[in-house]
């Protein structure tokens, strides 16, 4: 290390990407020892949004307001002197990685993943078949999608049988005066109220046993007094593989044990019927004239192991829109390596790989790191971006002492220019602003907060004496 990168300053460190798995690697920083050679850390968290929170804001259903109560801690460490908050700045447009290497020691990539997993089956590209998570980002209140969502469907399809799945099956079945007491904005509402599903039709091609959802997700299906959730008796069935899943996984029993009880129930007569189908495949989204008009599946059938393979028998449903929720993707970051198969960027514990030398050994990009699902895929529950976090912390600073010093690593040196560039980005600051603008709209109606979908009405709250 140079005698000036000796000299007692904090270890500027940028992140980019203010969401769980991003708050949650400047909390392990801030937790953590700094390097010899540097008084403690400095923390620039970038954020396309101009709020932060990411998924958490973005990603989940309004309806979750137990999952959204990780936000409270997420304050927690946003509220830390060394933490600062810069919104609406998109990486790769506004501030590259080379501007970025001037003013921070290293740079974190924790961006997450917000796309659709593409599903290769015939008819897909149809009017009428969506992704989840564009359907996800309406309901919301993302600022970049459109404002209204085609509700027309009486027979709606959903593919897949993870959480994702089964939030975007309730809000479809779901009346929007059920949802109006959550913080979804006035265009949701008025979406949802013209919603005409009667029927929501969920297909897993393998049983029970290897669902991906959790059971406290399915269990609240069932809490609607508008949703009839039905489960076929001849949906319920288990091989050596499966009971072995549900002798080792106490989250697996219960689900097979809550499915079993609404197999062997009688059907109700709530207004809205959620089928849970499983041995299902999709195998052709049927069209007419360019629309969705049906769901071709073929039935499947354990094969002692867990896994399932087709039995040639066929079936066609009465279908006028799909959804797939088939896995989120994460999107190439410009300047790095990426795995467009696996959707993530190629690491070693966080560290960029860039690929391996001529003796066979790694070569990392210098001072570049990732973390959440950019690093290791879209799988598991937001708790589980902690431990990305802490590996790749550990990384981060057991290189320090190589990290080649930030040129300006002032913190009004990267401010200063994004203020040249003429960026209107907001603040941590700004988010209190934002959210004490978001609860006073939903004062009036009794709600806690009504979300504001629009850029410039969310940067214009975030500024000062702007909105009252």
């Amino acid at each position: 290390m140079t005698e000036q990168s000796a000299a007692t300053r904090p270890l500027r460190i940028a992140i980019v990407g203010a969401g769980p798995a991003g708050i949650y690697a400047a909390d392990a920083l801030m937790k953590s020892d700094a390097p010899a050679g540097f008084d403690g850390v400095s923390i620039d968290l970038y954020e396309r949004m101009p709020a932060p929170f990411g998924l958490i804001r973005y990603g989940v259903a309004p309806d979750h307001p137990r999952i959204k109560g990780i936000i409270t801690a997420l304050h927690k460490v946003l509220d830390k002197p060394q933490v600062r908050l810069l919104g609406n700045i998109d990486y790769g447009v506004d501030i590259t990685l080379d501007d970025l290497r001037q003013f921070y020691d290293a740079v974190i990539f924790s961006t997450g993943a917000n796309a659709d997993r593409a599903l290769e089956v015939p008819g897909i590209d149809l009017d009428g078949s969506y992704g989840a998570a564009d359907f996800v980002s309406w309901y919301d209140g993302h600022p970049d999608v459109p404002r209204t969502w085609p509700l027309e469907a009486e027979k709606v399809a959903v593919l897949g049988v993870g959480n994702v799945a089964l939030d975007v099956a309730r809000v479809l079945a779901k009346t929007g005066d059920e949802l109006l007491p959550t913080e979804i904005p006035p265009n949701v509402y008025e979406g949802l109220q013209a919603n005409k599903a009667l029927e929501v039709h969920v297909f897993g091609r393998r049983g029970p046993a290897q669902a991906k959802f959790t059971p406290l997700e399915l269990r609240e299906l069932d809490h609607s007094p508008t949703i009839e959730v039905i489960v076929d008796p001849e949906d319920i069935d288990y091989d050596e593989g499966s009971e072995a899943a549900r002798r080792h996984s106490k989250q697996v029993d219960m689900i097979c044990n809550t499915l079993e009880q609404w197999a062997i129930r009688d059907v109700g007569d709530r207004p809205h019927k959620l089928f849970l189908h499983f041995f299902e495949n999709p195998t052709e989204i049927l069209g007419e004239d360019g629309k969705v008009v049906g769901l071709r599946t073929e039935r499947t059938q354990l094969d002692g192991t867990g896994n399932c393979k087709g039995t040639g028998e066929y079936k066609v449903w009465d279908i006028q829109a799909v959804y797939r929720a088939v896995g989120y993707l994460s999107q190439n970051i410009p300047l790095l390596p990426f795995d467009d198969q696996a959707g993530t960027v190629p690491n070693e514990a966080g560290r960029v790989l860039i690929d391996e030398g001529a003796d066979g050994a790694a070569r990392y990009m210098p001072a570049t790191y990732v973390t959440g699902w950019i690093k290791r895929g879209p799988v598991g529950l937001i708790g589980h971006t902690k431990g990305d976090a802490n590996e790749t912390i550990a990384c981060l600073l057991d290189d320090a002492v190589n990290f080649t010093p930030a040129a300006q690593p002032e913190p009004d040196a990267v401010t200063d220019f994004l203020e040249g560039k003429g960026i209107p980005f907001t603040t941590w600051a700004g988010w209190y602003r934002l959210d004490a603008h978001e609860r006073a709209l939903g004062e009036p109606q009794g709600r806690e907060r009504v979300k504001v979908v629009e850029r410039d009405e969310m940067l214009a709250a975030s500024e000062p004496d702007k909105v009252s």
